[in-house]
This record gives structure tokens, sequence and C-alpha cells, in this order.
């Protein structure tokens, strides 16, 4: 099962580091992996998407409990949350194939971002499916590059990841 586990952290040299050798000292993986600042700049927020029943993603909470850098570690997908990711996607857009691609970015609520004679760059943001479902209709040998940020996430209401 997917879980999104979202980490309040000192924003200090290495802390990224130790919790992504947590992760890989016990074979964990790690499918998306987002980190910044937030409004506190001596606190940052790694967002991560990873894949285990619930032992497993209990475990990994602990383990990431006991880092010295962690002040806090909330799985967001055991309750109601709101998950983004952006994708930048380079498409051919040469002829025939400008006017489809516009449709699709419209369809998906993508911004063009970019227009060159021969290629389009779209922004697209939403959850992964919705950012997979884009990919998805695509012709294949239309794309030419792919960007993606991986997850980010935020508790709704009144949940909060704060000191």
């Amino acid at each position: 099962m997917k879980h999104i586990i979202s980490v309040l952290m000192e924003n200090a040299p290495g802390a990224l580091s130790r919790v992504v050798g947590l992760f890989s000292a016990r074979g964990y993986n790690i499918e998306t992996l987002t980190v910044a600042p937030t409004e506190d700049n001596t606190l940052s927020r790694l967002t991560m998407v990873t894949m285990g029943s619930d032992d497993v993603i209990e475990q990994i909470t602990k383990h990431l409990n006991r880092l010295v850098d962690v002040i806090k570690v909330v799985d967001l997908t055991e309750g109601p949350h709101l998950e983004r990711e952006l994708m930048l996607i380079k498409v051919r857009a040469v002829g025939k194939e400008r006017e489809e691609m516009k449709r699709m970015a419209d369809i998906f609520r993508g911004r063009i971002i970019d227009v060159t004679d021969k290629a389009y760059t779209i922004e697209l943001t939403g959850d992964q499916d919705k950012i997979q479902a884009f990919i998805d209709a695509l012709d294949r040998s239309a794309i030419l590059e792919t960007v993606r940020t991986g997850v980010s996430g935020i508790g709704r209401g009144e949940r909060i990841l704060k000191l």
C-alpha cells in the first residue's frame, strides 16, 4: 500500500542524508522525495512516498523518530489529506500535433509554458493518478522529456505538522 510520510526536521547539513541512509540500510524504497525549508528557516519538511504494509510503515516511522534531526513524523495517508505533484513535460508539436497537444493540455488543466516551432512544454499539477493519466493519454513517441517533482502533501483541516 502507498503511504505518504511527512517529516518535520532540522534544516541542517547531513539531515536528509541520514533519513535516506535509514531507508537504504533497511532495504526500504523511497518512490518520491520532496524536501524544502518551511516558514521557519531552521526547519525543513520532507515528504516521501513509499510502499509497504502497515507494519513496515510503523517500523519506518519508529526509525525516523529516533533520528536526532527529526522533530515529528506523520503518515498523511492515515487521515484526510491533499497531495499534489508538478510535472513539466516537453512534447513534440509539429503540424496537426500542435492543436492536439494544446487540446490535451486544456483537458487536463495544464498550461503551455514554452512554445517553439517543434515543441511545447506543458506544466501540469495534480495527484499522481492525474499526472499518469496525462502521460498515458499521449502517444509515447510525442514525449520528448519529462520532469516530475514527486508528491507534496498536507493534512486537511486542523491537522497540521508543526512544532
